[in-house]
């Protein structure tokens, strides 16, 4: 593994919810942290891998709570670092894939903070694989195109051309588009995307609460099929939901119980 020096700042993925997604560097880097920053869609089973004595620093952004600014969870990287720790700075999913690990990433170069990317499984193609959705698939696509529903101001972004995402991508994944995918779904269908066009949301990917509806996007834009669901959720539009019927039902059935992380690990 590589050496995790006092001083550094780690941006962990911590994947899509299921602990046992989590990669082998990412659980060695967490043994070896002295302060983890974790978000609110990191799975507790996950911290477990930390030390007795780490500090553990909760700073999760959830819509419609209270929670820390993005300067001000830069600003607190940058002074543990400075404070020679060893910094896992733990995201879920992938730290650069809507997880702004991106803006972490250079605020820690401005301030001269050394700093590694451990990458993660992102919630757009593991939780869509854990609800027998491939994202690709050689009869159906030879592209996807992964959208975020949140723009820095929190809300749909005016910069995304739904004409051009409607003619040029077969497969679309959306993050974080709960609260507007009826907007969404709407926008497609302006944008000539057809309403029997197969769709689907995934809720809690990998975990034990996931939920999977699969739907349309006419009946989606109309608020249909989706009672009863809660965020986080994966939004996808496309052919590869159609394969869902059996490749769900496949992967459902090879779920047995499992030991947890810890006890995998030898923990």
């Amino acid at each position: 593994m590589p050496p995790f020096p006092p001083g550094t700042v780690w941006l962990v993925g911590a994947g899509p919810g299921d602990p046992g997604l989590v990669t082998l560097q990412a659980a060695w880097a967490l043994g070896q942290a002295d302060a983890i920053y974790f978000d609110a869609l990191v799975n507790a089973e996950v911290l477990r891998l930390a030390r007795g004595d780490c500090e553990k620093v909760f700073v999760g952004k959830r819509a419609g709570c209270p929670s820390p600014k993005q300067s001000e969870i830069n600003a607190a990287l940058i002074a543990a670092a400075r404070r020679g720790q060893r910094v896992a700075r733990l995201k879920g999913g992938d730290p650069y894939v809507f997880g702004r690990g991106a803006e972490e990433a250079q605020g820690l170069v401005a301030a001269g903070v050394p700093f590694r990317v451990s990458p993660g499984v992102t919630a757009g193609i593991g939780g869509l694989a854990a609800a027998g959705i491939p994202v690709t698939h050689r009869d159906v696509n030879q592209s996807v195109t992964l959208i975020t529903a949140h723009d820095a101001s929190g809300g749909l972004s005016s910069k995304l051309d739904w004409e051009a995402l409607s003619k040029g991508a077969p497969v679309l994944v959306v993050y974080m588009g709960f609260r507007l995918m009826s907007v969404i779904a709407a926008r497609l269908l302006a944008a000539g995307r057809p309403e029997s066009e197969p769709a689907a949301v995934v809720a809690n990917a990998t975990t034990d609460r996931q939920q999977v509806v699969r739907t349309t996007l006419g009946r989606l834009a109309a608020g249909e099929d989706v009672e009863g669901i809660s965020p986080p959720a994966i939004i996808v539009v496309g052919g590869v939901v159609a394969l869902a019927p059996v490749l769900g039902l496949a992967a459902a059935a090879a779920v047995q119980d499992a030991p947890t992380l810890a006890e995998a690990l030898g923990g």
